[in-house]
């Protein structure tokens, strides 16, 4: 029961926080069973997926204004880059949220991988590094070639 009740704490207290991205945060955790079963799937951001095709390609890309909104998506979809700012670690609450929420699935790696779960996560993550890689390919470009504003 108490069990239920942290539960059903965590987007209350992510909202309390007033930052969007910890209600998002708190979703993700509450949704995670699910996740783990197959029944909601693991999307993968369209600039990923393209990344992940050629993650070095400049096709398309050949101003600075094309460059600069590729990045802008990339950056979207992946989250700040290294020089905007120091990121902020896990919260407790997160974190102690993710350890509840996950061990309500016995065997919960051989579900995971019955189900599918554990394939999309390495499909994501694999999207994800090459997005990285197409981020940081494109800023060198973009940086090489002069151009500004970004």
């Amino acid at each position: 029961m108490a069990l239920f009740a942290l539960l059903a704490a965590l987007p209350a207290f992510a909202a309390a926080q007033d930052k969007p991205s910890n209600i998002d945060e708190a979703g993700k955790i509450v949704s995670q069973p699910a996740r783990d079963i197959g029944a909601a799937k693991t999307k993968i951001p369209p600039v990923l997926e393209r990344a992940a095709e050629n993650p070095y390609t400049l096709s398309g890309l050949g101003t600075c204004g094309a460059m600069a909104s590729k990045l802008g998506e990339l950056d979207q979809a992946l989250g700040p880059d290294f020089d905007d700012g120091p990121q902020k670690g896990d919260s407790l609450a997160k974190v102690g949220g993710k350890a509840v929420v996950n061990s309500l699935i016995p065997f919960r790696g051989v579900v995971r991988e019955i189900s599918g779960a554990a394939a999309a996560d390495r499909a994501l993550a694999a999207a994800t590094d090459a997005g990285i890689a197409q981020r940081g390919f494109l800023r060198g470009v973009y940086q090489t070639r002069g151009c500004r504003g970004r």
